[in-house]
């Protein structure tokens, strides 16, 4: 069965700034009507010292998104493990595990603002080191057994995290380069992709260590606009999708920020990023293409609204979503 979800990261740019009490209030009633409407998870990511707020406690908005809802999965696409302590984010993501029932996931990734890196002390070329020891140490921790590990960048001896969940989080890596994805299929319970890209290299990864491909997952963040006319649309939310494309340009996700320049406009953004432009029909033939071709997915999750849009905006093109496009895919995947 394949979950289709919604993707939040309470950004809150000017000059369409409202308060961040309004916008985390509407979101969780949002939140909560979008379960009725059948939509089956809810994913969050981090950064921090933003100024538009982006959202830098994503756990503690799991545990208020666990009170709001009776169904949904709850997950992070992604939490950046190399800046976190892993065993006090065990015990966070175990408490979450038990307060939701056993519906968290962790979705975790490697980061690359330096910023967030120069402040928490960690340098970006350990990366590697800190995810893998990282990921070890989450895993020892959730047994609820005496951990003891000595590695390059974390040294513990004997330590139980405690209470133990009875349903370990689920644990999903995310990346876009060959090197984090092999990662994820070698030591991930899944793969987080972003606009599609990686989905074959993790297939072919994970043949590469020693794994069926029914033993591998992937959660796909899809970035595209889905309305009954996108190109109209798009036109009403691309100032919204500049600046959120632009944002991550200018942090360095797709590459030196001094090498990939800027979009230059909306049109520009929205056709040559990550977005797609469907209608329905559009939507449901490319998303049935999707999962057929990548039987691994389980998991597909759309943006809930853009920086700066209305809850009410993203409302509309959520309800198109849920009433047009996911009982018709969801009936051919089960056909």
């Amino acid at each position: 069965m394949v979950n289709f979800g919604l993707w939040y990261d309470f950004r809150n740019p000017g000059p369409t700034e409202r308060s961040f009490e309004s916008l985390y209030a509407e979101s969780l009633e949002q939140m909560a009507w979008a379960e009725t409407l059948g939509f089956d998870s809810i994913w969050l990511t981090e950064h921090h010292f933003c100024e538009d707020g982006y959202a830098p406690s994503p756990l503690v908005v799991a545990a208020a998104i666990g009170q709001r809802t009776s169904r949904m999965r709850i997950g992070t696409n992604l939490m950046l493990l190399p800046l976190a302590d892993p065993l006090r984010l065990a015990e966070d993501a175990a408490t979450l595990s038990i307060l939701t029932g056993g519906r968290f996931d962790l979705g975790v990734g490697l980061g690359y603002r330096q910023l967030e890196f120069d402040y928490f002390g960690r340098k970006l070329i350990n990366r590697p080191s800190l995810m893998e020891e990282g990921v070890a140490l989450l895993r020892a921790a959730w047994t609820g057994e005496p951990i003891r590990h000595q590695g390059k960048r974390y040294q513990v001896d004997g330590l139980m995290v405690r209470p133990a969940p009875a349903t370990p989080p689920r644990l999903f890596m995310g990346g876009m380069a060959e090197p984090a994805i092999a990662r994820a299929a070698r030591l991930g319970d899944g793969f987080l992709s972003t606009g599609g890209i990686g989905h074959d290299v993790y297939v072919q990864a994970l043949e590469a260590a020693g794994k069926s491909r029914s033993e591998g997952a992937i959660c796909a963040g899809n970035w595209a606009i889905i309305a009954d006319d996108p190109e109209k649309e798009a036109a009403a939310v691309g100032e919204y999708a500049l600046y959120q494309t632009n944002q991550y340009v200018s942090w360095g996700a797709f590459g030196p920020p001094d090498e990939v320049p800027l979009f230059p406009d909306a049109a520009t953004a929205i056709q040559e990023g990550f977005y797609e432009l469907w209608d329905a029909d559009q939507a449901v033939a490319a998303l049935t293409d999707m999962l057929k071709t990548y039987p691994e997915i389980v998991d597909v999750h759309f943006w809930a609204q853009f920086p700066g849009e209305s809850i009410d905006s993203g409302s509309r093109r959520m309800e198109y979503i849920a009433k047009q496009v996911l009982p018709r895919v969801r009936a051919n995947i089960d056909a």
